[in-house]
């Protein structure tokens, strides 16, 4: 639960997945902003989801 975890559904949408259960591929990151940072900085949401993610992206995970 200290986890948060981010998908991209089959279509290509990239969402916020607080059940844990929703169909797409996920990666996990940390629910703390220097960990989000770091993240960010060496894009592993990118290469975890082979897609580029979107600042508002970054936004919502922050608000979580």
């Amino acid at each position: 639960k200290e986890l948060i975890r981010v998908i991209r559904t089959p279509e290509g949408e990239i969402l916020i997945d607080a059940t844990g259960k929703k169909n797409g591929r996920g990666a996990y990151i940390c629910n703390d902003k220097s960990c989000l940072a770091k993240a960010k900085k060496s894009k592993a949401l990118e290469r975890s989801l082979n897609v580029s993610i979107p600042e508002e992206v970054y936004q919502r995970i922050l608000k979580v």
